[in-house]
């Protein structure tokens, strides 16, 4: 087992990514000695969940694990797969439900399955009584529209997975009772800047963080990496962003955010 006293957790990361086949151990050492004490490991699908709780299982109460479909995936979760799922999820290892949810942006999956995905998910979701790991792109008011049919599913909190939208979506999200995962889309001056002020409306107690790595690596990081490939060592920088966007100091911020990701995760 690995071990390390640290203080952030990343929500969000992609760890059984074949980017991280050939350095994995090297990726999560890493994030321990920049204060990543925690991760939970994003599932996406069939064989990315079964990956990412064999990882859990093998670093437990350091990593984490989700379940569920993308809806990059949705074509894929036909009736033998809705019932692999259905035990999946039961697995302790698991803390949530997800990534699911609507991608209109790529359309890799036709929209009705997508949205048949995401009922059903919602409806595990509010079987086993885990919380939620959303995804939604370019298709807020159908993603809206589906939670507010799905209150049980709500019931056991979730959060809005990488959160780009706008003022009015942040709105929304938090009205239903979300928590907000905030990635390195802050750091880039081209398309996050409008994340900035609305950093200080997200209750302190419902602000997650996140890399999605290996994606978003943070554009502004000096000296800049070698590789585009993101990883949790990084998690700091993009907290350190979100602390000065809050006025906040970066350790207030690093522990209510640790404190909120414990409690909706119930997280040891």
């Amino acid at each position: 087992m690995l071990a390390a006293a640290c203080s952030l957790i990343d929500i969000g990361i992609n760890l059984m990514h074949a980017d991280y086949d050939r350095d994995r151990d090297a990726v999560m050492a890493r994030a321990f000695a920049a204060g990543v004490g925690k991760m939970i490991v994003t599932g996406s699908s069939g064989p990315s969940t079964h990956k990412a709780i064999e990882l859990a299982r093998l670093h437990p109460g350091i990593l984490f694990a989700t379940a569920g479909v993308h809806p990059h995936h949705a074509a894929e979760l036909d009736d033998e797969l809705a019932s692999e799922f259905t035990e999946l999820v039961r697995a302790c290892a698991v803390v949530a439900i997800g990534e699911c949810g609507l991608d209109y942006f790529r359309d890799y999956a036709p929209r009705d399955l997508q949205r048949k995905s995401f009922h059903r998910q919602l409806d595990l979701a509010a079987q086993v009584g885990k919380p939620l790991f959303l995804h939604v792109r370019e298709a807020h008011d159908d993603f809206v529209a589906i939670l507010h049919e799905h209150p049980a599913a709500l019931e056991h909190g979730g959060v809005a997975h990488c959160f780009t939208g706008s003022v009015a979506e942040l709105e929304a999200y938090l009205d239903l009772g979300l928590s907000i995962g905030v990635t390195g889309w802050i750091c880039d001056e081209r398309r996050g800047a409008h994340l900035i002020p609305l950093m200080r409306q997200i209750p302190s107690d419902r602000l997650l963080l996140e890399t999605d790595g290996p994606y978003l690596l943070p554009r502004d990081l000096q000296p800049r990496p070698r590789s585009r490939r993101n990883e949790p060592a990084y998690l700091p920088h993009i907290a350190a962003a979100v602390a000065r966007a809050r006025g906040d100091k970066f350790a207030t911020l690093a522990a209510n955010s640790t404190a909120a990701t414990e409690r909706l995760f119930r997280l040891p």
